[in-house]
């Protein structure tokens, strides 16, 4: 198993309560580019948060993830039906899938493998969507107090992967054998107070990484002090974070 699996195995009851919420209108404009609605393919699915939101409008999600403690803390809905399973190889039938998404993970997959994979199992009319969140907006005070120290601190513990999405999966990276569909302007926007973006934060995988470094756990811990005296406890503050959104229809 690779460090990032690793990692998001560790964290991922952390991960199910601390991640951001996807807009509804990510999934209606998904969905209405769909010819059909019968089945839905949400891999490297996580906690089931893609999953779930899809939901209401196929019949069946299949939502899968190579991670045994991420599928054990997916949301559970009657038509959504998890299994451990690596995102090149799976054993969905061939040409049943109407809909392939990704969310937040397309940067860690095998390209080649992954798109076969795709072809392999979509059917003649079938969608692909990923998309993806990297760095959120907030007040002044909070990004000069809080947000920039802690990704200089971060820095040097992010996985090469995760350029790929920063830079918008660009097709050098991933290899996109589709036409690109321009995505819609969307961004997940949350209303947390400081201790819930604390948790958000701590769920970062470089930040796992780097709490096995002394020097910067105690430096991370002091700026979480910090950030925590910034603001009043029970004060909302609005977090935007822009969505990466790739799409294509599968051919």
């Amino acid at each position: 198993m690779s460090e990032h699996r690793n990692v998001f195995s560790e964290m991922s009851d952390e991960y199910a309560g601390s991640r951001p919420v996807y807009p509804e209108e990510l999934f209606e404009w998904v969905v209405s580019l769909c010819s059909n609605r019968q089945q839905v393919w949400d891999c490297a699915t996580g906690s089931g948060q893609g999953a779930v939101g899809l939901a209401p409008f196929f019949e069946t999600v299949h939502a899968t993830d190579i991670s045994e403690e991420q599928i054990r803390h997916g949301v559970q809905v009657d038509n959504v039906q998890y299994s451990v399973q690596a995102a090149e190889k799976t054993d969905l039938p061939e040409g049943t899938i109407d809909l392939v998404v990704v969310a937040q993970a397309l940067h860690w997959f095998d390209f080649p493998k992954f798109w076969k994979e795709v072809r392999r199992v979509a059917n003649e009319e079938a969608f692909f969507c990923a998309w993806a969140y990297a760095w959120f907006e907030t007040t002044a005070k909070i990004d000069q107090g809080l947000v920039d120290p802690f990704r200089n601190l971060l820095e040097p513990y992010w996985a090469d992967n995760n350029r790929i999405m920063w830079e918008g999966y660009q097709d050098r990276d991933i290899l996109f054998p589709f036409e690109r569909i321009a995505g819609p302007d969307i961004s997940i926007v949350m209303n947390w107070r400081m201790d819930q973006l604390l948790a958000y934060l701590s769920t970062w995988s470089a930040y796992r990484r780097s709490q096995g470094t002394e020097s910067v756990r105690r430096q991370t811990d002091d700026l979480f002090r910090h950030a925590r005296g910034l603001v009043d406890p029970d004060e909302v503050l609005r977090i935007e974070m822009p969505l990466i959104v790739l799409a294509g229809r599968v051919n």
